[in-house]
């Protein structure tokens, strides 16, 4: 005997949402993760075990939206992706499978960890030429604008293969030295892109008119770029590669290191100034986006960051600011949690209510 069917109305909304999914949603993975790595590390087990059991569900939930719109919704799928501004959001995908995955492994599902990597690393490797492609020959004088597009998750995406990539080398055997060096250069490529894209930013900025609508939550991937290379950073700092030729190199990475934290601190008065212009000065309502999440995952990462430089550089003043900065983002993550949890719910309320279309999408 076969059960009650969905109603209408949910079915109609549910195929909107999967439909018209933001392809950066996969930020809330991310942020969800780094909080639950930050909280591990600094000796709070119960707290960083429920948000990783929420990431889990929160990544398969993702992944089952997006191949059902990879079946189902194809065309707004391949609009997205050939959208200079979307395109890069898709790097969420590979920095989410990466953190979660650093999750994993500090658990010691070691196996699932590389499968994770794996994955991310492939996926990286499409996207990274695609984006490219996408941006050179699709890009107009008046399309994907640096301030709105989020490109600078590429960067994010590409850090995070070096941090997963460095806890799992060490157990590939005779491949580990030559792994070393791959690491060594994802985290090059992405400071390379850091460099491209941060004066692009700044010249945007800076030099042309700026209104409230391009005060966005993905300008904190700007601060978030810089704390993600930081991080990988200090993990190669602490590496044991074995490589002679790597090791002549640490006393570069540590001065970069070094650089890449303070210039990520650097931008966090400045962002927060942002803020407040938008929403202070200009009385634009504060109101949820997916994008929230490009916010709250900066901050989790800059305690992360803190907390490696820490222990790389031997910077007893960085624990301390890691300490401070991790409840300020699981602060940031609750509050946008509540506010996904109370847009489904108002979603729901209108096509269960009065079967109108919700203006916007989840």
């Amino acid at each position: 005997m076969m059960g009650p069917k969905p109603p209408p109305r949910f079915v109609a909304w549910l195929r909107d949402q999967i439909s018209d999914l933001f392809p950066g949603y996969f930020a809330l993975v991310m942020a969800t993760g780094i909080i639950s790595n930050t909280l591990y590390f600094e000796g709070q087990p119960r707290l960083s075990d429920l948000l990783f059991s929420v990431n889990l569900f929160a990544y398969a939930w993702l992944v089952l939206l997006t191949v059902l719109r990879i079946v189902r919704f194809r065309a707004a799928l391949w609009a997205d992706l050939t959208n200079p501004a979307l395109v890069f959001s898709f790097f969420t995908i590979v920095a989410g499978s990466n953190v979660l995955g650093i999750g994993m492994n500090l658990r010691g599902f070691g196996e699932a960890a590389l499968a994770m990597w794996t994955f991310a690393l492939v996926l990286w490797f499409c996207l990274i030429y695609f984006s490219f492609a996408v941006l050179t020959f699709l890009n107009t004088a008046h399309g994907a604008n640096v301030v709105h597009g989020g490109w600078l998750i590429a960067i994010v995406g590409t850090e995070s293969l070096v941090i997963l990539g460095a806890a799992l080398v060490p157990a590939q055997g005779d491949a580990a030295p030559l792994l070393f060096v791959f690491i060594h250069m994802l985290w090059g490529v992405g400071l390379g892109l850091y460099g491209i894209f941060i004066t692009l930013f700044a010249y945007r900025i800076f030099f042309f008119d700026v209104g409230p609508e391009d005060i966005t939550p993905l300008l904190w991937v700007i601060m978030g770029a810089a704390a993600i290379s930081t991080n990988a950073g200090s993990v190669l700092i602490m590496s044991d590669s074995g490589v002679p030729f790597l090791i002549s190199m640490r006393p570069f990475i540590d001065g970069v290191t070094l650089i890449m934290w303070a210039w990520a601190t650097w931008w966090i008065p400045l962002l927060i100034m942002f803020g407040i212009w938008k929403h202070g000065a200009h009385r634009a309502p504060l109101v949820y986006t997916p994008m929230l999440w490009s916010l709250v995952f900066p901050l989790g990462m800059y305690a992360l960051a803190s907390l490696r430089l820490s222990l790389a550089a031997e910077i007893p003043a960085s624990k301390t600011i890691a300490q401070a900065m991790v409840w300020v983002a699981l602060t940031a993550w609750i509050a946008t949690a509540s506010a996904l949890a109370g847009s489904i719910w108002r979603g729901l309320r209108i096509h269960l209510g009065s079967g109108r279309d919700a203006a916007r999408p989840l």
